[in-house]
């Protein structure tokens, strides 16, 4: 065991999080994102929701502070139509718990959000229940 260390972050994601470099990112996937399809690293959290993850990860995570916007959800298909989903504000609390302004966060359209997701270092797929859920947080340096 260690100290200090949130006990919902399994070994093989800490390892994750700690081989990261600056600008690597992962995205974090809710229970319908495709995560086994577009993952170069998955790491199963089925169990967890994302805000009780995110929160943890964003203990150890330094976010990008050299781009525009170091955080991406993934945009509403139908916005005319579709309030914002509430778990959006959930995630705009836990940022500001962890310094990062709201204006740091960018909605990229679904399929641009899936593109990216192929590229990222790594893809943690959670059994979050809530609709476009999905969130990216791109690597920072610790200064």
């Amino acid at each position: 065991m260690l100290k200090n260390i949130p006990s919902i972050l399994p070994p093989d994601l800490l390892k994750t999080l700690q081989e990261m470099g600056h600008g690597d990112e992962i995205v974090i996937g809710d229970g319908n994102f495709p995560a086994a399809n577009y993952a170069n690293r998955l790491i199963r959290c089925d169990g967890h929701n994302i805000p009780d993850l995110l929160d943890a990860i964003l203990e150890l995570f330094p976010v990008d502070t050299f781009v525009e916007h170091p955080v991406t959800l993934m945009q509403v298909v139908d916005e005319e139509n579709e309030d914002k989903p509430k778990i959006w504000q959930t995630y705009k609390d836990l940022l500001n718990k962890h310094q990062i302004a709201r204006d740091k966060i960018h909605h990229d359209e679904r399929f641009a959000f899936y593109e990216r997701s192929k590229k990222a270092y790594a893809i943690i797929a959670t059994g979050e229940k809530a609709l476009y859920a999905n969130i990216i947080l791109k690597k920072g340096v610790i200064s």
